[in-house]
């Protein structure tokens, strides 16, 4: 049997790389456009003005699911960013290399592949019975912050323990702490893993909808506190598809969660961006 030379191996490789890439791209291409044509004729102003007024017809708009769904993500990241950071920058700089470490890296990377729903009756559990938050915008932040932060932990984690060791004893040997080189040195060369890791849970936690059923109770009514309950975009478009004939605004629904998600990833870029100038001293 005649022997395959490495020259051929590697385009043969290559050639399957790009293959396997480039299909992706293109179903992932297919179900936007998909959607955007199909969807994008049943958008107008007063569709996204109006409130959903339920009933089999799917009357109204999206106006108070966009407000709810711009409150929790907001209110979500804003609990498991700092959590997820704070405990990946513990467990890469600081923790000890011993049993206890070893358990918690494993504990989140399991609690990593837990369905949604099990977190979802574990909120329902803690923060709508046991703490009274009831059906609320809060008892869904929270309830999605825990499902997220074993990604954003594992995540981030593996994005610090990237960064050369040379980039850490260089900047010790020059007189930094501990603490000044995780800020000034770490954070900025392992930013681009970890806005990874905040966009990845971004598109999850707007895209979920088995937990938030039972902690945010599925209310159109324009939330006016943390402890008011509603719906978000996700959870809305499931409604208009299973309870509703409205296919159309189904379709027009999931326009504008696609518009919505990349409008947001656009700002976390930006505000990455500024948040590594700032840290290592740009303009």
């Amino acid at each position: 049997m005649p022997r395959i030379s490495p020259k051929v191996t590697q385009r043969l490789a290559l050639a399957g790389i790009w293959g396997t890439g480039i299909v992706t791209v293109l179903i992932l291409l297919v179900i936007i456009l998909y959607v955007l044509i199909r969807g994008a004729g049943d958008i107008d102003w007063s569709f996204l003005s109006t409130a959903p007024r339920g009933g089999t017809s799917g009357l109204g708009g999206v106006s108070t699911v966009i407000m709810c769904t711009l409150y929790l993500i907001g209110l979500t990241m804003a609990i498991s960013v700092p959590l997820g950071l704070g405990a990946a920058v513990y467990l890469s700089e600081y923790a000890p290399d011993n049993r206890m470490t070893r358990l918690i890296r494993y504990g989140t990377e399991v609690l990593a592949g837990v369905p949604s729903i099990v977190f979802g009756l574990f909120g329902f559990a803690l923060f709508v019975t046991a703490l009274h938050f009831n059906f609320s915008i809060l008892s869904g932040a929270l309830t999605l912050a825990c499902l997220l932060l074993p990604t954003l932990i594992r995540t981030s984690e593996e994005a610090l323990r990237a960064v050369p060791r040379s980039h850490r004893e260089a900047a010790l040997a020059l007189g930094a702490t501990k603490w000044q080189t995780v800020w000034r040195v770490l954070l900025p060369a392992a930013l681009p893993g970890i806005v990874t890791a905040v966009i990845l849970s971004i598109g999850r936690a707007i895209g979920e909808t088995a937990c938030l059923f039972v902690t945010m109770g599925g209310s159109t009514a324009l939330p006016t506190s943390l402890f008011s309950g509603g719906r978000t975009l996700s959870m809305h478009l499931l409604y208009l598809v299973m309870d509703t004939n409205a296919f159309g605004k189904a379709l027009a629904t999931g326009v504008v969660l696609i518009v919505t998600i990349m409008v947001i990833n656009a700002i976390t870029n930006w505000l990455s961006q500024r948040f590594r100038a700032r840290m290592t001293g740009g303009a």
